[in-house]
């Protein structure tokens, strides 16, 4: 198992207890990168879940997808970096102001290069978006669109990288470059079910495309054998990331 292939694979801690979510990190925790947290468990259990998988030796991407007025967002985006949280999300539809003073925020407490300061993400397309979803709500242009469109605000705007499905992270880079990080979330590998996710890919197909982290759930959490499908997933990423 090569380092860079377990720094890039980030496990979905889709559990809705402590007990559960502590399970989990001390099986996994020299398996993988980094545990994504999210709503429902942070909900729950609050930052004690963070702190415990901190002290557990596992770092934590914060996903709570911050979507209100500026100011409130870059508070609650200083309070994610205070936690110690590895990377945290906000919602790239907030706005390049939005974006922009949480990005000041930290950068006035943790300046570029300091070692606890996290990696600012925005959220582009939900990857259970369709088009006919986005049409619903008002949003006429296709994904392929607006996902390479909320990037470059996103990088403009001082963001570190977006959220984005393994699908369009060639539309990303061509509009972004390579110094900006992706993080993809709906990656299957080959021996798991779709579940509820529409624009999904394989792991190595996502690495090949330029993907910077891949988040895997259900099919590590799912498996008879999670940490041998752990090492399957880090197996295929190592691959390539040879090539």
């Amino acid at each position: 198992m090569s380092t860079e292939a377990r720094e890039r694979l980030i496990f979905a801690l889709d559990v809705d207890n402590f007990e559960a979510a502590e399970k989990w990190v001390k099986q996994l925790h020299d398996k993988v990168g980094l545990f994504k947290v999210g709503k429902q468990l942070f909900t729950r259990c609050g930052p004690e879940v963070v702190h415990m998988i901190r002290g557990e030796g596992g770092e934590v991407f914060l996903d709570l997808k911050y979507h209100d007025i500026p100011n409130t967002v870059a508070m609650a985006g200083a309070e994610a970096a205070r936690m110690g949280v590895k990377m945290f999300n906000v919602h790239a539809l907030g706005g390049p102001e939005m974006m922009a003073r949480t990005v000041a925020e930290i950068d006035a407490r943790y300046p570029r290069g300091d070692a606890g300061r996290p990696l600012l993400l925005a959220v582009t397309i939900l990857t259970s978006s369709t088009e006919e979803t986005l049409r619903e709500v008002g949003i006429d242009r296709p994904v392929n669109e607006m996902v390479p469109r909320l990037a470059r605000l996103a990088k403009d705007a001082g963001m570190d990288g977006v959220v984005a499905s393994p699908r369009e992270v060639g539309l990303i880079r061509q509009a972004c470059g390579d110094d900006f990080a992706i993080v993809t979330p709906g990656v299957r590998p080959a021996f798991a079910s779709l579940d509820d996710q529409k624009r999904v890919t394989t792991p190595a197909d996502a690495i090949a495309a330029g993907a910077s982290y891949l988040v895997v759930g259900r099919p590590i959490a799912a498996a008879a054998d999670p940490v041998g499908a752990t090492e399957k997933i880090l197996e295929e990423i190592g691959q390539a990331l040879a090539l």
